[in-house]
C-alpha cells in the first residue's frame, strides 16, 4: 500500500513536548477564528433553467444552446429596452447558498437576506486556443445574485428555503470559466471562493432529462480495488484550456476517472473502446491488460493509451467550432505503431494543441508528432528526413522522454544510447521544426556526482563522481522562465539547456515518478514509493513535504479537529496544481466505505511546522527546560506597494450586470424577472461582441448605443417604478449594465503582466528587518539589512531597475522595481497573438521557504514572487477609422462636404473630387482610452464594387497596380503627395500629417467609367485595408483595419460622356425641330381637324336618321327629318363660314 497518512517514527520525549506546544501555537489563531470571524464557506452549483427553485437539483453543463425570452420582454411596454431586438438566455443559473460550521444551512441564509447580503459573482472566460476563429481577449463580468424562494412546497407564509440565482453565461470561443463568488460587504463574513464551471462535451441528452456520456458508460461504484495499493499517476492536460480533466490508471479496467469541476465531483467511466491485441514481431508484448495507462486532455480532445494503442475522441462543442466535429467512438491511430508512452504538451501554441507519442519497434528512433486544430487530429513524424539514431551517427537508440518548446518550435529528446559494449547513457537532442536540424545539446554523465556537502553542483566536467548510476526517466520545461529539468534518481536543471546544475538536496536512493509544475515558480515532486518534495525554482534546496515530521504535526492537528478530508487508511491518486495551490485526489476509507477526495496540499504549513522542528533550542531556566526557536526569514513585514491600476498590464475587460429591480415586498425575483436578467446579460456580451467593428462610435463604449435613444427619459422610468408602476413587476436600471475601467489594484502582483513595446511596470516592496543593529559599510554607508533581488527569465528581452531607500527610524527599505521592454526580442504581431513568455521572479535574499504570511485563508509563502510577463501586441487593442473627426476635418479642409442622395448614417459617402483627409483611432478595449493613430501605416485598396453585392476581391498582382506609385499600366485608383515609401518603393507610406489622398481612377483602374444606376452621378465601394506592419516601430502591434469607403460623384469617361452628349444634344435637337414643325402645321392641322370632324358628324346624323324612321310614324319622320336636315344644313354653314373667318385672320 501506498499511504499518504503519518509515517512512524521515533517518539522521543522533545518531539512530543514539542508536538504539544505546536498545538498551543496553531490553536489560539483557529479559536480565534472561529469565535470572531466565524468560518463560513460559499456553495455553487450549476442548475438547468428547469430546476430553478428545487432544492437538491445539481446540473452538468451540456446544453450550449440559447433560447429566447422575447415573450417576458414584451411585457415590458415602458422600460427602456428595445421592443425590435432579440433577446435570448441561457440555459443554466449558478445558484449559491452558503453555510457556516455549526448552523443550519437554511437559518443561514434567510438571515443573509434579511441582512443585505448579496452574493456577488464573477465569471471569467478562458480565451480560445484557436486565436484564427475566435478574438483572444481576457473576459470577465460581473454579476449581482438575485434571492428566489423555493418553489418546493412550504407551509410557512413568507419564506422557508431560498437561495441567490445569477445567470450563467456561455460565449463563443470559451469552455472554460472560473466563477469567483465573493460578498457585497453587509451579513456575515463569508471569503471569497472560486469554482470551476466548465462545458461537458462528452454527455449528451438524448432524451430529456436524461444524461449519458458518448466515451462509455458510467460506474457507480468505487471498489476498493480500483485505488487501494495502485500507484499515483500524474493528471495530464493543456494548461488553463481544459475544460473536462481526465485520469486513467485503474488495474485491468479500461475505465477513466472523469471530471468537469477539477475533481470538485468526478464519473468514474468504462470507456466504449474495442481493445484490440496487434502485437507484431517487431511490437513485442509481454502481456495484455485493459489498464488506462496514459491519458491527456486538451481544450476538445481526449487521448489514451491502453497497451500499444492509442485513441482519441472529440467532444461535441458547438461554441468552439462552426460545424460540430464531435466523435461518435473513440478513434484508433497509429494503428501499425508499437506506442510506448504518450507525453504531454502542456501549453497551445499557433491556434493548437499538441501531443506526442513514443514509438518501440520500427521506429523507435522518430516521435509522432500530434496536433489538435478545432478538434481535428492530425500526426507527423518528426524528425522528417532521418532518425534520430541515424543523425547523431549510433546505431542502437531510443527516446525515453519528449518535450516540445512551442515558442521556439524546438523539440528536446532525452534519447537512450546502447553503445557497442552494451552500456548505455543519455543525451538531450534538439530538433528544430522549422530548419530540420538536428543538434546534440547535452550528454548526461553516467554517474551521479558527488556534491560533497554542497546543496547544488555546477556540472564542468572536472568534478568527481559515486558509483551510482544517472538513470534518467523525463524531462520538463517552463516556457516562463527557461527551466530545463532532467529527472530520475537526480535533478539536473538548466536555464539554457547547456549548462546544468545538480541538485544535492534530493537523495540518489529514491527515483522520481513524475513532476508537477505549478509554471508560477514552484514544483512537486512524486518518487516511485509515494513521496512528495517539494521545490522552489530560483533555489537549490529540495523540501520533503511527505512522509516529514512535519506532515506527522499536521495530521494530528487535523485529528484534533476532526477532520473529514483525513483518515487511518488513505491512498493518494493523483497530485495537481489548481490556481497556484497544490491539492491532493485521495481515497480514503472510513467504516469499511471508500471515497475520493479532494483535499489542500499545506505546503506553506509544513514547511512551516518543519522550520520549527528543526531549528529549537532546549535551554536550562531554573529547575526545568525551556524551548527557545529561531526564525529564519530575514524580514517582519513584506508589503507590496504603489501598485498600478491593473487592467492596462492585465488586459481584463470586466463588465457588471445587477438583476433588474423587482417590485416586491420581499425582494424576491419570479422566474419571469430571472429570465429579464438572463436576457439582458446575453445583450450586453452581444454589444461587446458587436463592438469590434471598423467605423468607430462617437462615444468608445460598447453600452453606448443600447441606451443612447433612452437616457432622456430615465426620470421617468424610475417614477414608474418609485410608484410600483412598472410594466411587469421589473425595474431596468440603465446604470446598472456597463463595462468597468477603473479597477484598483489589490497590494498584490497580477497574475500576468502583458507588456507593449518600451512600455514599463513599476511598484515598490516595503521590507522591515528582522535585525535592528545598524550596518555600516565603506565610508560609513549604512547598508540595507534586507537585499533584493529580481531574477529575469530573459535578461535580452527585458530589464529591471531596482532603486533603493533606507528608513533607518523604521528599520526597513523601500524598493521601487520598474520592469521595462528593451523592444529587441519581438516582431509585430495581431492583438493577442504569438506573445513571448518570460517571467520576473522577486525575491528576498535568504528567505526561500523560511517567510510565511498568515491570511484568513491560512498561510501564505512569501519573499519569492513569479510573474509570467507576456511580451507582445497586448489583447483589447484596435485600430478604427475615425469616421466622426474624418468628416469633420474634411468639411474644413474642402470648405464643403456633400454626403449621397441616399444617407447612410453608419457609412457615410465623399465626394470624389475632394481631396480625402483618413483618420484613425488607437482603442484600448480595455481601459476605455481611445487616442489618435500617430503612427505610420500603408493603405491600399483591396477590393471594391460599384454596390454592395458586386464588391470582389482583388488579387495580388491588381492590388500592386491599383495603389503603387511605381504602376506604369494606368491602372491607380489613389494617389498622395506624400513621397515617403516602403524600404522596396512599392506602396506609400500614410501618417496623420499626411497630404491627403487624391482619388484618379485611371483607365485600367476597376472604378473607371462606372456606369450609373439613376439619374445621379456613379458611386463605387472600396474595400480598404490599412496596416502598419513594417512602417511602425512605435509598437508590437500589427493593427490591421479592413473597411468600407463609398465614395460618390465619379467622373465618366471621355468617350461615355461624349456619348452621353451626343445622345442628349440630338434628343434636345430633335425636340426644338418638332416644336418648330408643329407651330408652323399648326393651322392646317385645326383646318384638317375640323373638316373630319364635319365629316365624322355628318356620317353620324345620316346613320342617326336611318336608324330611327318606321313605317308606321313615317309622317311624323318625315317632318322630323326636314327639321334635322334644315336644322344639319344651318350648322354647316355656320361651321364653314367659321372657318373661312379663320383662314381670312390668319391670312
Amino acid at each position: 500500500m501506498f499511504p499518504s497518512g503519518p509515517a512512524p517514527w521515533p517518539s522521543l520525549r522533545v518531539l512530543r513536548a514539542l508536538w504539544a506546544l505546536l498545538v498551543v501555537l496553531c490553536a489560539p489563531w483557529r479559536l480565534w477564528a472561529i469565535q470572531e470571524t466565524q468560518e463560513c464557506t460559499w456553495q455553487v452549483v450549476l442548475n438547468h433553467l428547469d430546476s430553478v427553485g428545487k432544492n437538491d437539483a445539481i446540473d452538468h453543463f451540456v446544453d450550449q444552446k440559447l433560447y429566447t425570452v422575447d415573450k417576458v420582454f414584451d411585457l415590458l411596454v415602458e422600460a427602456p429596452t428595445d421592443p425590435d431586438e432579440t433577446y435570448l438566455g441561457f440555459p443554466y443559473y449558478l445558484k449559491i447558498n452558503y453555510s457556516c460550521t455549526g448552523e443550519s444551512s437554511e437559518a443561514l441564509i434567510r438571515k443573509g437576506h434579511l441582512t443585505g447580503l448579496k452574493p456577488v459573482v464573477l465569471v471569467t472566460f478562458q480565451s480560445p486556443v484557436n486565436f484564427r476563429r475566435w478574438k483572444i481577449e481576457q473576459l470577465q463580468i460581473q454579476m449581482e445574485a438575485a434571492p428566489f424562494r423555493s418553489t418546493e412546497r412550504c407551509d410557512a407564509e413568507e419564506v422557508c428555503l431560498m437561495s441567490w440565482y445569477t445567470p450563467m453565461p456561455i460565449k463563443n470561443g470559451s469552455v472554460v470559466m472560473r466563477v469567483d463568488v465573493s460578498s457585497n460587504g453587509l451579513g456575515p463574513f463569508i471569503p471569497n471562493k472560486r469554482f470551476h464551471v466548465n462545458i461537458n462535451g462528452f454527455l449528451e441528452r438524448p432524451r430529456e432529462h436524461e444524461l449519458q456520456f458518448t466515451v462509455g458508460n458510467e460506474l457507480f461504484h468505487l471498489i476498493p480495488r480500483y485505488f487501494v495499493n495502485v500507484p499515483s499517476r500524474p493528471l495530464w492536460y493543456t494548461v488553463d484550456q481544459t475544460p473536462v480533466l481526465i485520469l486513467g490508471g485503474i488495474p485491468e479496467e479500461k475505465a477513466i476517472l472523469l471530471t468537469d469541476t477539477n475533481f470538485k465531483d468526478f464519473f468514474l467511466v468504462e470507456l466504449s473502446i474495442d481493445s484490440c491485441w496487434v502485437g507484431s514481431f517487431y511490437c513485442p508484448q509481454a502481456n495484455f491488460t485493459a489498464t488506462i495507462y496514459d491519458a491527456i486532455a486538451t481544450e476538445s480532445t481526449l487521448f489514451i493509451r491502453q497497451n500499444q494503442l492509442i485513441y482519441y475522441f472529440t467532444g461535441t462543442y458547438t461554441t468552439l467550432y462552426e460545424s460540430n466535429h464531435g466523435s461518435e467512438r473513440w478513434v484508433r491511430v497509429l494503428a501499425n505503431e508499437c506506442i510506448k508512452r504518450l507525453c504531454p504538451v502542456h501549453f497551445h501554441s499557433n491556434g493548437s494543441e499538441y501531443v506526442m507519442a513514443l514509438t518501440a519497434g520500427k521506429n523507435k528512433g522518430y516521435v509522432h508528432f500530434g496536433t489538435i486544430t478545432d478538434g481535428l487530429v492530425s500526426f507527423e513524424l518528426l524528425p522528417r528526413h532521418q532518425s534520430v539514431c541515424s543523425a547523431i551517427l549510433v546505431v542502437n537508440c531510443s527516446i525515453t522522454w519528449a518535450v516540445f518548446v512551442a515558442g521556439d518550435y524546438n523539440l528536446l529528446m532525452l534519447v537512450e544510447i546502447v553503445g557497442p559494449t552494451s552500456s548505455k547513457y543519455f543525451q538531450v537532442v534538439s530538433y528544430d521544426l522549422v530548419s530540420d536540424h538536428l543538434a546534440v545539446l547535452y550528454t548526461i554523465p553516467e554517474f551521479i556526482p558527488d556534491a560533497r556537502g554542497l546543496e547544488f553542483l555546477m556540472i564542468l566536467g572536472t568534478e568527481s563522481y559515486t558509483n551510482v548510476p544517472m538513470v534518467p526517466k523525463g524531462m520538463s520545461y517552463n516556457p516562463y522562465n527557461n527551466l530545463l529539468l532532467i529527472w530520475g534518481n537526480f535533478l539536473l536543471q538548466s536555464f539554457n539547456n547547456e549548462n546544468f546544475i545538480y541538485l544535492a538536496d534530493f537523495p540518489k536512493e529514491l527515483s522520481i515518478k513524475y513532476l508537477v509544475n505549478s509554471f508560477r515558480g514552484d514544483m512537486a515532486i512524486v518518487t516511485e514509493n509515494e513521496e512528495i518534495w517539494y521545490l522552489l525554482e530560483g533555489s537549490y534546496q529540495v523540501y520533503q513535504l511527505f512522509p516529514s515530521k512535519a506532515w506527522e504535526v499536521y495530521i494530528n492537528l487535523q485529528v484534533l479537529q476532526q477532520s473529514s478530508l483525513y483518515g487511518p487508511n488513505e491512498t493518494m491518486v493523483t497530485l495537481f496544481y489548481e490556481d497556484n495551490k497544490l491539492y491532493q485526489l485521495v481515497y480514503l476509507i472510513d467504516n469499511q466505505q471508500g471515497r475520493l477526495v479532494k483535499r489542500l496540499m499545506p505546503v506553506e504549513q509544513l514547511l512551516m511546522y518543519r522550520q520549527i522542528s528543526d531549528k529549537y533550542v532546549l535551554e536550562q531556566q531554573g529547575s526545568h527546560l525551556t524551548l527557545s526557536f529561531s526564525n529564519f526569514c530575514p524580514f517582519t513585514v513584506m508589503r507590496l506597494q504603489e501598485l498600478p491600476n491593473p487592467q492596462i498590464y492585465t488586459r481584463q475587460e470586466r463588465y457588471r450586470a445587477q438583476p433588474p429591480r423587482v417590485l416586491e415586498p420581499w425582494g424576491f425575483h419570479s422566474e419571469n424577472s430571472l429570465a429579464v436578467y438572463q436576457g439582458l446579460v446575453y445583450y450586453l456580451l452581444r454589444l461587446h461582441s458587436k463592438y469590434d467593428k471598423p467605423y468607430a462610435d462617437p462615444v468608445h463604449d460598447p453600452t453606448w448605443r443600447w441606451w443612447k435613444n433612452k437616457k432622456q427619459d430615465q426620470d421617468y422610468y424610475f417614477y414608474l417604478a418609485s410608484n410600483w408602476r412598472s410594466a411587469g413587476s421589473v425595474h431596468v436600471d440603465m446604470t446598472s449594465y456597463e463595462k468597468i475601467y477603473d479597477l484598483k489594484a489589490e497590494n498584490e502582483l497580477p497574475e500576468r503582466i502583458f507588456l507593449d513595446k518600451g512600455t514599463s511596470y513599476s511598484f515598490s516592496v516595503f521590507l522591515t528587518a528582522r535585525k535592528s543593529e545598524v550596518q555600516h559599510g565603506p565610508s560609513f554607508q549604512v547598508l540595507s539589512p534586507v537585499d533584493l533581488a529580481v531574477v529575469l527569465a530573459d535578461p535580452d528581452c527585458i530589464e529591471a531597475m531596482v532603486k533603493e531607500k533606507i528608513l533607518v527610524n523604521r528599520n526597513s527599505v523601500l524598493f521601487w522595481v520598474t520592469l521595462s521592454d528593451k523592444r529587441s526580442c519581438f516582431d509585430q504581431g495581431i492583438s493577442g497573438h504569438h506573445l513571448m513568455k518570460t517571467s520576473m521572479l522577486i525575491k528576498v535574499l535568504g528567505s526561500s521557504g523560511h517567510c510565511f504570511q498568515n491570511t484568513n485563508q491560512g498561510p501564505r509563502m512569501q519573499s519569492n514572487l513569479m510573474v509570467p510577463v507576456l511580451i507582445g501586441c497586448p489583447p483589447g487593442k484596435r485600430l478604427a477609422f475615425d469616421i466622426t473627426y474624418t468628416m469633420q476635418y474634411n468639411r474644413v479642409q474642402n470648405k464643403h462636404y456633400f454626403d449621397c442622395v441616399t444617407v447612410d448614417p453608419e457609412m457615410p459617402c465623399f465626394l470624389f473630387r475632394d481631396i480625402f483627409y483618413p483618420f484613425f483611432l488607437i482603442q484600448d478595449l480595455v481601459t476605455g482610452d481611445s487616442g489618435s493613430f500617430q503612427g505610420s501605416y500603408v493603405l491600399k485598396v483591396v477590393g471594391g464594387g460599384p454596390t454592395l453585392d458586386t464588391i470582389k476581391e482583388y488579387s495580388e498582382e491588381e492590388i500592386y497596380r491599383f495603389n503603387s506609385p511605381l504602376d506604369k499600366t494606368g491602372s491607380l485608383i489613389w494617389t498622395t503627395e506624400n513621397t515617403t515609401t516602403t524600404e522596396d518603393l512599392a506602396f506609400n507610406i500614410m501618417s496623420h500629417n499626411s497630404s491627403g489622398i487624391e482619388w484618379l481612377c485611371l483607365e485600367n483602374s476597376p472604378c473607371h467609367d462606372t456606369v450609373p444606376h439613376n439619374i445621379f452621378a456613379p458611386e463605387f465601394f472600396f474595400k480598404v485595408l490599412v496596416s502598419n506592419r513594417g512602417v511602425d516601430e512605435s509598437t508590437y502591434c500589427d493593427y490591421q483595419l479592413t473597411f468600407l469607403l463609398h465614395i460618390h460623384g465619379l467622373p465618366l469617361s471621355a468617350r461615355r460622356a461624349f456619348l452621353i452628349l451626343l445622345v442628349s444634344a440630338s434628343l434636345f435637337v430633335g425636340l426644338v425641330i418638332l416644336y418648330i414643325v408643329c407651330c408652323l402645321l399648326s393651322p392646317y392641322m385645326v383646318k384638317v381637324c375640323n373638316i373630319l370632324r364635319w365629316k365624322i358628324n355628318s356620317i353620324i346624323g345620316l346613320e342617326s336618321y336611318y336608324t330611327y324612321s318606321t313605317p308606321s310614324d313615317s309622317r311624323a319622320f318625315s317632318h322630323s327629318g326636314t327639321v334635322s336636315w334644315r336644322s344639319s344644313r344651318l350648322n354647316s354653314r355656320v361651321v364653314y363660314k367659321g372657318a373661312e373667318e379663320n383662314k381670312a385672320e390668319t391670312t
